[in-house]
């Protein structure tokens, strides 16, 4: 028995290990998601198209770290069978990182509209979708913050605050189509808008997921499909 400990002690170690680079690649891949939404909105607002260019570029490196993610995750529940807590943090990291690769998705694609937008005149309703902007970036980062602090309570507000984003949403439509109507030469870059504020509403959907995965993570209890289910 004596003969087979210390080989034990190293697959364990080598356990925590991998269990480290996960929450390590996590951290790293969360502060991405966070920078491209943010530099994205930059560009768009401030017209900015070189910011645009760079986080269109920058996707590619979300991509490879979740696929490094998903690996780490498969290769720990094969290393050994991990113990209940460890078991939800890889099942919630596994879940976690569709999120965080669909936020780099979508700061590309509110980046491309932002290149678009760039030669055409500035329409009024860019204020209001600031603030929107400003709503779906606070509803990501508190949502990241919650991930890390494994904080329940700020998850739970999160997930009721997603309704906010999404009545702003319908806000901007309206707006942007009434707009539309009465000046079809607004037509092409009202439209871009439209898809930036759905956007910015598939934002705070993803973290809203992400803040149910966190009740997920410390309680044990899975949420999603309850009465805040999102399938963004």
């Amino acid at each position: 028995m004596r003969e087979v400990m210390p080989e034990l002690q190293h697959t364990r170690t080598y356990y925590e290990q991998q269990l480290r680079k996960l929450k390590d690649k996590l951290l790293i891949m969360s502060s991405k998601a966070e920078i491209m939404i943010s530099d994205s909105i930059r560009s768009f607002v401030h017209r900015r198209p070189a910011l645009a260019e760079a986080v269109i570029t920058g996707d590619d490196d979300m991509d490879q770290l979740e696929v490094e993610i998903d690996n780490l995750c498969y290769e720990l529940l094969a290393l050994e069978q991990p113990v209940a807590c460890d078991l939800r943090f890889i099942a919630t990291a596994v879940k976690i990182v569709k999120d965080l690769e669909r936020i780099g998705d979508l700061a590309v694609n509110i980046s491309e509209r932002a290149l678009e937008l760039a030669e055409q005149p500035q329409l009024k309703p860019m204020v209001d979708l600031r603030t929107m902007a400003g709503a779906a970036q606070k509803m990501l980062k508190e949502s990241l913050d919650a991930f890390v602090n494994s904080d329940v309570e700020s998850a739970e507000n999160i997930i009721f605050n997603d309704k906010i984003v999404d009545a702003m949403y319908e806000q901007m439509f309206r707006k942007l189509l009434t707009y539309m109507l009465e000046d079809p030469r607004s037509i092409s870059a009202a439209l871009k808008l439209i898809f930036i504020a759905k956007h910015l509403e598939r934002v705070g959907d993803h973290s809203a997921n992400i803040a149910e995965m966190v009740v997920f993570l410390v309680k044990g209890q899975d949420i999603r499909h309850g009465a805040h289910a999102h399938h963004a």
